[in-house]
């Protein structure tokens, strides 16, 4: 039993997380680019002078953002099949599992209390923002706190590969 609900955790993380922090990480460019209108110069390789269309652009964010809100739902397996592997394992109240959780409460603070709203707030100024300055520092602000929801969940993964004093091995 402690393979397959192992088994069903590792798989969830990376069917559910996986998604999560790529859309989240991919979300300010093309929100940013859909409402200021300023493509990138085609430093992303583009030969199009690089994201000029602000409806594929704004497309594309509503894509991210449901791919965000939608996976979140489906990310509560993640702890859930965790807790029950820790549970049959017996290494519920070991502290690399109680930081992991901890962690992975404070990723899903970041995404539902943070991530989220700023993203639905970039998509409701639509194509055409009054002030572009705003819209860029909001996209700055939402890139950050990406960066802070993955490196959290890489700090989670990290833990979970050492188990740093756990008696189960590693």
């Amino acid at each position: 039993m402690t393979k397959l609900l192992l088994s069903i955790h590792v798989l969830a993380a990376i069917l559910v997380v996986g998604p999560i922090t790529v859309a989240a990480s991919l979300f300010p460019r093309y929100a940013r680019q859909a409402t200021s209108g300023d493509g990138d110069g085609g430093r992303d390789g583009n030969e199009d002078g690089g994201g000029g269309d602000r409806s594929r652009d704004s497309a594309v964010a509503a894509v991210l953002h449901r791919i965000c809100r939608g996976y979140a739902i489906a990310g509560v397996a993640v702890p859930v099949f965790g807790i029950a592997t820790a549970v049959q394992l017996g290494v519920l109240t070991d502290a690399w599992l109680i930081s992991s959780l901890v962690l992975t409460a404070a990723a899903a603070a970041v995404l539902i209390l943070a991530i989220l709203p700023r993203q639905q707030r970039m998509l409701a100024g639509g194509p055409h923002t009054a002030d572009d300055g705003a819209a860029r520092a909001l996209a700055a602000r939402l890139a950050m706190l990406t960066g802070v929801f993955n490196l959290l969940w890489a700090i989670v993964v990290v833990l979970m590969i050492v188990r740093p004093g756990s008696t189960t091995g590693a």
